[in-house]
């Protein structure tokens, strides 16, 4: 029997937060957009692109292209049926979260150099609030490391400029590092919005476009799927989804269209949102128009919130990736009208991928996935340092990190490495665990042969207070949500990567790649030269 189901707004998610220190990178000067009288720009230089499109799908597996291939008709579809696509690319670090990835995407460079390792110490500022909103946590890129292609760009022509939109913060924030362009984002109150670090107030556009109310108007409608129910394989009552609530087509709306502006972020109409503020974005401010190259990112969560709740093998995350899809095609059929698809080449992969639902894993898997938590540790080690007059709160865990204040042991002439090595023996019992590193021996250890230490290389810089990095069974997730990702494993670090357009070379590709190779491949494409030493190189497969 198949009911009627509403959405309810997500509870907010507590995770434990610990403070780094990082080295801000140096930021650029605000572009102004220009204004609406502003003269025709000159014409482009014969074959060179006057627009770069990076598109980022939130929590999109690699394997959704083959899965779903014949269903893709849409932008998809097109970029690889006509692209480069690298159907082996991966986010090769070890916490495959949404900020760590989108650094890598345009900057060349691992967690370990970009200085963005993990969401919880990811764009958080409560230096820079947002514009228009009070009592909600600043955003800013001051944790970000170093340069990123649109760095590489202005270096060489400083007219380039950008616009950089998402539904997330961190995805409009990092894939443009710490240049002060135009980037925006939707908290949910259903307007977009930006923070002091970018801009004091908000340009006529993005106010006229808010008061549209755009997300408003999904109050009191429903998500069907786009397909008749044979089109799709997975069935649609699982009750492990969602929690055991409102996991059933349809999933309606609510009608007050305040919480209708905050639901939409779990439906596919989020992504729907944001193209059109892209677009309006690119009309307004001219974006490629020329004779520079400007950068458009547009990174789409609706994939990510919908996994998270009902699974990545669910009916509906199988009409999530139809439906974004069309979005992609009406983001590109549009901005080739707008600017010639001569001078337009296109980017396209994922921030991370995703774990299914343990409980839902084949029968035959062995060990089995489970869902798995170390408080229970965590509680014991600090019963111990009570009991020793240390501060406990000289031990924090953030899920598969554990950080330690080791002035705060030596004052109290206890031995830190003691208390590590009992953590990590109590962790390796529980069940789900698969290691416990010490972050110091996968530094020097087998990064070749071993692919999950080369991944926690990758992710974590030699000074940071880290003392152990623990790594699950294959399948298995943190508890306390349905579904996610973060895991150095494929199931998480397998993206698609693709580029298209003019100078790229169609084809399918299945050589090993990584998301820190796409920034140095289209710096090669528009011949500029990266301002420092990349992880990343250019794939001249994909190049003409």
């Amino acid at each position: 029997m198949r009911t009627t189901v509403r959405l309810r707004p997500m509870p907010p998610i507590t995770r434990v937060l610990f403070c780094l220190v990082c080295a801000a990178g140096c930021a650029q000067a605000q572009t102004p957009p220009l204004p609406a009288s502003a003269p025709p720009a000159a014409a482009a230089q014969p074959g060179q692109p006057t627009l770069v499109v990076l598109i980022t799908i939130d929590g999109f597996r690699a394997d959704y292209l083959e899965r779903f291939g014949p269903q893709l008709q849409g932008g998809l579809g097109r970029l690889k049926n006509g692209g480069a696509w690298f159907t082996n690319g991966h986010q090769d670090h070890g916490i495959t979260e949404t900020a760590p990835g989108h650094a890598s995407l345009l900057s060349g460079r691992f967690p370990r150099s970009t200085g963005i390792v993990q969401n919880a110490v990811g764009v958080v500022d409560q230096g820079t609030p947002l514009l228009g909103l009070s009592g909600v946590t600043g955003a800013s890129p001051r944790r970000f490391q170093g340069t990123a292609l649109l760095d590489w760009m202005r270096a060489k022509d400083p007219r380039s400029r950008a616009l950089s939109v998402s539904m997330k913060d961190r995805g409009a924030i990092l894939p443009l590092g710490t240049a002060k362009q135009h980037v925006y984002w939707y908290p949910g109150d259903g307007d977009f919005t930006t923070s002091k670090y970018y801009m004091d107030s908000l340009p006529d556009w993005v106010k006229q476009f808010n008061a549209r109310h755009l997300p408003h108007k999904y109050a009191g409608k429903a998500w069907t799927p786009i397909l008749p129910a044979s089109s799709y394989p997975e069935p649609d009552s699982v009750p492990v989804e969602g929690g055991g609530t409102n996991f059933v087509f349809p999933h309606m709306i609510p009608a007050d269209s305040a919480q209708a502006a905050s639901i939409i972020r779990q439906t596919p109409f989020i992504d729907e949102v944001t193209v059109a503020f892209a677009l309006e974005g690119v009309r307004a401010l001219r974006l490629g128009e020329g004779p520079q190259t400007d950068i458009l990112a547009v990174s789409l969560s609706g994939t990510d919130l919908i996994n998270h709740r009902l699974g990545p093998s669910s009916r509906e995350s199988h009409d999530q990736v139809l439906r974004v899809d069309r979005q992609i095609g009406v983001l590109l059929d549009s901005l080739f009208k707008l600017r010639d698809p001569a001078r337009v080449i296109v980017a396209l992969s994922a921030d991370h991928g995703f774990q299914p639902i343990p409980e839902l894993a084949p029968a035959n898997v062995v060990p089995r996935p489970v869902r798995v938590t170390l408080r229970t540790v965590l509680a014991s080690v600090r019963a111990q340092l009570a009991a020793m007059k240390v501060d406990t709160t000289a031990i924090q865990l953030d899920q598969q990190l554990l950080i330690l204040d080791r002035d705060a042991f030596r004052k109290a002439s206890v031995s830190a490495d003691s208390i590590v090595t009992f953590f990590r023996n109590e962790a390796l019992k529980i069940p789900g665990v698969a290691r416990v590193d010490r972050l110091r021996d996968l530094l020097r250890g087998d990064t070749v042969g071993d692919p999950i230490a080369r991944r926690w290389s990758h992710q974590i810089p030699p000074n940071y207070p880290v003392e152990l990095v623990i790594t699950l069974n294959p399948g298995s997730i943190w508890a306390g949500i349905v579904a996610t990702h973060g895991s150095p494993y494929d199931n998480d670090s397998n993206v698609p990567i693709l580029f298209y357009g003019p100078g790229f070379a169609p084809g399918r590709y299945s050589d090993f790649v990584r998301t820190v190779d796409i920034g140095p491949t289209l710096a090669r494409r528009l011949g500029v030269t990266p301002l420092e030493k990349l992880d990343g190189v250019p794939l001249t497969k994909a190049l003409k």
